[in-house]
This record gives C-alpha cells, structure tokens and sequence, in this order.
C-alpha cells in the first residue's frame, strides 16, 4: 500500500515527541481514508488546537487548522457550504471535549456527515501537562499534582446519546482495530466520532509512574476491555478500564440531505 501519497513529504519528520501514539493515530487515520478510497482532492481535515492538531499539517489533503475548541464549527460550515467533500476533523481530548465539547454534542444532534477523530491521550500536552476533561480521577498534571478529584467523561456513551451515527473507540496497542473503527466511521453517511486512546509519555507518563511509551503501551493493552465482555462485568470490574469497540452504527438521514430536502420542497411549493 502507497501511503506516501497522502503526506506532505517535506513537512517530515514530525514534532512529536518520541513515543507519542499520535503518529500511530494518524496512520490510522491516513490508512482508512486510503480503504474508503475518497478522492484525496475532495477531502477536508480540519484541526483546532493541541498535539493532535499538527497531524493536518503533514497529510497532503485540504486542510485547516483552525482555533481552539472551534474545529467542529469550523467543518460544520465546511460540510453546509459543499456536502460532497469529505470533512474529517482531528481533535484532542482538551480541544474537543474541554472548549469544544458543546459543538460536539451538537454536531452530534444534527447528525452532520462529519467524522470526528479524538485523540485522547488523557492530558493537555502541548500546554505544559494540564488535566483535561477526558482525565482518569487521581491521575497526576501539573493543575492537580495532588491527584484529579474531578471524573472523566465517557465521550463514547455521549455521542452516543446525543445522536451521532458511527460511535467506535479503540488504542494505539490494538492497532488492526483501530484502522477498522476508521474505514468504519469514514464509510458512514452522517456522524461519526472514533476515540482514539493515545500515549502521551511527556507529560502523562512521566508524572504517573509509567516510565516509558513501551510501558504505557502495555498499560493499555492490560487495561483495555472489549464492549461485549464489558455488558457482562459489575460496575466495580470496570473502574479504571478501557472499553473498546463499537457503540453505535444506526442509519439515520444525514443532516445536510435533510436541508437539501426542506429547500426542495420549500421550492417546490409544499409545506
């Protein structure tokens, strides 16, 4: 498989920091759009602020990197102005469920045919290691160095909830799955959010006793637990784990095929 096509080859090598999961991340990423076989002059990556917001930067599509928490905002009018490009947006676990959380639940609602990647790697990592909104309780960042006292969100049982089309999460260990939840999330007409689990061993790791992106590796693969056995533990089983897998794949009408259809009718004189 040629991926080379899909990256800006002079923007190489990358910024991240060594044994940062967001290259995996975005090789997932590059490797799904490559098995939905999108036309790469139709599609759209739009980026906010944060880590993950570099990716765009190296893959040789249209792309914008917009501001902080607006990312969503920013594709939504992308997708309303021409529904035939493909809009994916790239955002982290601050960026998107922090000051964009709001857009996400209503990007969600509209069920607006944009695909939404999150990349969570439990921490503000470009900003010097803050907690974030996706941050496990007790874990250690530079505002909670005595231990987040705050729970986390499940943004999976969210999107869920608030009406997105593809839900899926999966981590940079279980690599094959991953790449499947985004073949997955880019094939479905209306939203779709794939979480993906990624290591930050800067900032995350080094404040709590995981020492290197090998260990954290390990970390999620001792941790992560697959939705179907999931429905069949107790609450207490759960605590600190990862679920994995698909938590909605549903058909319902894609948003901007309804507002076509409403200036249709509305054109066409009916009520």
């Amino acid at each position: 498989m040629e991926l080379e096509k899909y990256f800006r080859e002079n923007k190489l090598p990358h910024i991240w920091c060594p044994g940062c999961g967001h290259g995996t991340v975005m090789s997932s990423i590059i490797r799904g759009i490559d098995k939905a076989g999108w036309d790469p002059n139709k599609v759209v990556v739009v980026s906010g602020i944060g880590c993950s917001s570099r990716a765009p930067g190296y893959m040789d599509f249209n792309t914008l990197h917009t501001v902080h928490g607006r990312a969503i905002a920013f594709a939504t009018g992308i997708k309303l102005a021409n529904p035939e490009l493909k809009v994916i947006v790239l955002t982290g676990d601050g960026d998107g469920a922090a000051i964009g959380g709001n857009h996400l639940i209503h990007a969600c609602r509209r069920n607006i045919g944009i695909k939404v990647v999150l990349f969570n790697n439990y921490i503000y990592g470009m900003t010097s290691g803050q907690y974030s909104p996706m941050t496990p309780e007790g874990s250690l960042a530079t505002t909670s160095p005595y231990g987040n006292i705050e729970p986390p969100f499940d943004l999976c049982e969210l999107t869920k909830s608030a009406n997105a089309n593809f839900v899926a999460r999966g981590t940079v260990y279980h690599t094959r799955p991953l790449i499947s939840y985004m073949e997955k999330a880019f094939a479905k007409d209306g939203f779709s959010y794939v979480e993906a689990i990624s290591q930050c061993p800067t900032y995350y790791g080094r404040r709590n006793r995981l020492k290197s992106p090998v260990e954290m590796l390990e970390w999620q693969k001792k941790n992560s637990v697959d939705i179907k056995k999931a429905a069949d533990m107790e609450p207490e089983e759960l605590q600190g784990k990862i679920v994995t897998g698909i938590f909605a794949d549903r058909e319902k009408e894609e948003y901007t095929a309804r507002y076509d259809r409403l200036i249709s009718e509305i054109q066409g004189g009916k009520k």
